[in-house]
């Protein structure tokens, strides 16, 4: 055991994915795999999109269903998880919705929906996992955020307020965690053509390249190749990393 309380990283660790029917998140699972994690195909659903993820991995997998929104529902497919695979390792709490709307005219239930699933289901999700990682020594939660949780994005209260709230998370389970060898980071994406965003219209996608120092979306591949720095470093915790053409400096 290292000086610092981490235990040893297991051979192929056991890695969750939610919302890895998505863009980001098959990019996210590929990775992952590559990396010689066995990965829980996540999705809520889209089950053929996350059939055709898992299709393509070549080590041991398992794909999986539910609403992390629901603690119930989060329990039993972190069960399933154990039961095929094994105890989740590396959590990846990439899953997240949105339902934009300026905050004088939307509906509670839209706002609060957002808030549940993005917020709260990633701490459902890591509430199943980390006892583990804890135990073992050795764990690694990855959260995925946004520029809107920096950033000032209107029509975006809900959303912002997640991802905000999310950063606020990572950072202090971080320092809960870091005594046993379990890192807590953040990854913050910049603009990608996703399932999120591939239904805006031109200007407004011409709108948000020309806000960034470099003017393109990131791809989803540079984005998931992070996964490697996450899984390597043990000495980086409570950590928001920006790969977002530098959209969150203007």
């Amino acid at each position: 055991m290292s000086k610092n309380g981490a235990g040893k990283r297991p051979d192929s660790p056991v890695a969750l994915v939610t919302g890895a029917s998505g863009g980001l998140g098959q990019a996210l699972a590929l990775e992952l795999d590559a990396l010689g994690c066995r990965v829980a195909v996540h999705y809520n659903s889209s089950k053929e999109a996350a059939e055709a993820v898992r299709e393509k991995l070549t080590n041991p997998s398992v794909l999986v269903t539910g609403d992390v929104g629901s603690w119930e529902a989060t329990q039993a497919l972190h069960a399933h998880i154990t039961a095929e695979l094994g105890p989740v390792d590396v959590l990846v709490n990439n899953g997240a919705i949105r339902k934009d709307s300026l905050m004088a005219m939307q509906n509670p239930a839209d706002w609060a929906q957002v808030i549940q699933t993005n917020l709260i289901g990633s701490f459902h999700t890591a509430r199943v996992s980390v006892p583990h990682m804890l135990r073992q020594r050795w764990g690694r939660v990855i959260n995925i955020v946004s520029p809107s949780g920096i950033i000032a994005t209107a029509g975006q209260t809900a959303y912002s307020a997640s991802k905000a709230g999310l950063i606020g998370f990572t950072r202090t389970l971080a320092s809960e965690c870091g005594r046993r060898g379990v890192t807590v980071n953040a990854l913050s994406p910049g603009f990608m053509i996703t399932g999120m965003t591939n239904t805006l219209p031109d200007r407004v996608i011409e709108g948000m390249e020309d806000k960034a120092p470099i003017p393109r979306f990131v791809t989803v591949e540079e984005v998931a190749r992070s996964a490697a720095l996450f899984l390597d470093q043990d000495c980086m915790t409570g950590q928001v990393i920006s790969i977002d053409s530098g959209v969150s400096i203007t």
